[in-house]
């Protein structure tokens, strides 16, 4: 096999109390890239589409990601990587991380899959890298293994895939403003006092646990965020409105995506979803700000080749 499309999907982190550790892979929101192999050695980005991006691979962040592999693998020859960019870059769902994860994920197939997907994700890693001045997989993550993932560990990096509800749908809003990570990281304090810590681990312990026994009342209380939430929330305009009318539709929980401005409530089945999907973009349709609405079965394969 010489060249390669695939889907990249998109994906949410943190997932409300699971901050850089939590996140779910998305099933009808992706990025579409081509990969072929080259004489001529190194990485080569000849396209790019949906958004203006660095051709050049050690400023894109697929090149990045691609690089790392390339330094790692030592192959005699080299790759031309198309990218067909469909998430917007600072969206909060992962547009970095398909770029990082699109790449590595293609290459490995071209060299006969060498990589396990705890490899894969830390070579992404350093693409990801790029975009937020720190290595963290929690987009990666689910991306590649699909579903639900938590970060064990960055060093030594573990990933453990978590079982995903049959009935668990995602709604995303994306808002069209952009929110850079990194700027959105220096917005969090350093500190945080014991009691906030032991109620976000009674959460993040509680969710895992609800996950695994698919209690969907259980993880309805326990997506909440009580360290991040409240300082990166003031950021996103009307998170609040659209927070309280996903709750009064249904949804089992509602947060940030990442570090936004995208929202996401999680819901029971598809009805649901659409019911809470309905009612925030009447809430958005009041304001002066253009958005996006997607409803997504949670994508317990992860990115995948597209025939």
């Amino acid at each position: 096999m010489n060249d390669i499309k695939i889907f990249s999907p998109a994906t949410v982190a943190n997932v409300s109390c699971g901050f850089d550790v939590l996140g779910f892979c998305l099933d009808s929101i992706g990025d579409t890239m081509v990969i072929r192999k080259t004489e001529r050695r190194g990485i080569h980005i000849t396209k790019i589409e949906g958004h203006d991006l660095p051709f050049e691979a050690e400023k894109n962040v697929a090149g990045v990601s691609a690089l790392a592999m390339m330094a790692a693998a030592k192959p005699d020859f080299g790759f031309e990587i198309e990218i067909y960019k469909n998430i917007k870059p600072g969206s909060g769902i992962g547009s970095s991380s398909a770029s990082a994860v699109g790449s590595v994920f293609g290459i490995n197939e071209l060299l006969g899959k060498p990589y396990d997907k705890t490899q894969l994700t830390y070579f992404a890693m350093k693409g990801e890298a790029l975009a937020s001045q720190c290595e963290h997989a929690d987009n990666i993550a689910p991306a590649i293994f699909g579903g639900f993932t938590l970060v064990k560990s960055v060093e030594p990096l573990e990933i453990i895939q978590l079982p995903t509800p049959n009935d668990l749908f995602a709604v995303i809003i994306h808002p069209q403003i952009e929110i850079k990570t990194s700027e959105s990281r220096a917005l969090l304090p350093k500190q945080i006092p014991l009691q906030d810590a032991i109620t976000q681990w009674s959460n993040v312990g509680s969710l895992v646990h609800a996950l695994h026994t698919s209690d969907y009342d259980l993880l309805s209380r326990s997506l909440i965020d009580v360290v991040v939430e409240p300082h990166r929330s003031a950021l996103i305009p009307h998170f609040d409105a659209a927070r309280q009318t996903a709750l009064a539709n249904g949804a089992l929980g509602c947060g940030i995506s990442g570090s936004g401005p995208s929202i996401f409530s999680l819901c029971y089945g598809n009805n649901n979803a659409e019911k809470v999907a309905q009612a925030i973009t009447t809430i958005y349709a009041e304001t002066n700000i253009p958005f996006e609405v997607y409803i997504s079965k949670i994508n317990t394969n992860g990115i995948k080749i597209v025939e």
